[in-house]
């Protein structure tokens, strides 16, 4: 009974997860975006648009952008979250750790994903209405795309990247250290782990605005990447290679004009 239990709380997780990168496959194609995030000729249309115009456009409005990106938090985090969750049910053995519990650290830490959701489509309204991206999401300055780029690299070598990484790559230490029983006890813990993740994450979130936010193939480069951060044998090796890729970036993003003769 109890394998049949765990079998099926896992399949209904990645069952979460499929869902999630499905929605944002259909919104994605409704958007007239490929998997690229390259507009068709429907969405290169609706880049341009004015989002201050009378016509009701969805995409410059919260409550569509926060069921997208609310969408996009469970896509690209939720993966990001098995070693924790093993984590737990290595505790259950050792512990007094219970399926409520771990049910209870996925809904505190999706919670605070759905703040951060709420946060930065709130940043993104700002964005559009400022000028900064277009409707799509995609910054309209080559510059402003670097200036991501470089922040995010940097962020890498800072200490409270190196603090956050510590938490989410090492959950089980974090488990030991606030240990709580039962589902409010697991819920208590899934949103300081998700605090932790969001701090050390946020930037390839904020990437989005530099390629695109319905970009699938950023989405699932940076799913990859979060994933490898995590993990126990390699999570730790992969940071500041990471920084120092991003920042590369930013300098070529910031160079082409002048090499192109642009």
């Amino acid at each position: 009974m109890h394998a049949v239990v765990r079998t099926s709380l896992w399949l209904g997780f990645f069952g979460l997860v499929l869902a999630a990168w499905a929605m944002m496959y259909f919104m994605a194609m409704n958007m007239d975006v490929d998997l690229l995030g390259r507009p068709g000729q429907i969405g290169e249309r609706m880049r341009w648009m004015d989002p201050r115009m009378d016509m009701y456009m969805p995409m410059a409005t919260f409550g569509p952008l926060f069921v997208m990106w609310g969408a996009m938090m469970a896509a690209m985090m939720l993966p990001t979250m098995v070693p924790t969750l093993r984590s737990y049910e290595d505790l259950m053995v050792s512990a007094n750790g219970t399926r409520a519990g771990w049910l209870g650290v996925i809904l505190g830490y999706f919670i605070v994903w759905l703040i951060f959701a709420a946060v930065i489509a709130s940043v993104q309204l700002a964005l559009l209405f400022g000028g900064v991206i277009d409707m799509l999401g995609i910054a309209k300055s080559r510059w402003f795309a670097a200036g991501l780029l470089l922040a995010v690299g940097l962020f890498q070598f800072t200490r409270t990247k190196e603090l956050c990484h510590g938490v989410c790559h090492s959950p089980m230490m974090y488990f030991l250290g606030h240990w709580r029983a039962g589902f409010a006890g697991g819920l208590r813990m899934g949103l300081g782990l998700g605090a932790f993740c969001v701090g050390c994450c946020w930037g390839f979130m904020a990437l989005g605005f530099a390629g695109g936010v319905m970009n699938l193939a950023w989405m699932g480069l940076a799913t990859l990447f979060m994933v490898l951060e995590k993990l126990p044998q390699i999570g730790h090796r992969i940071t500041k290679p990471m920084g120092f890729a991003l920042i590369l970036g930013a300098c070529v993003v910031a160079g082409w004009p002048l090499l192109t003769g642009g």
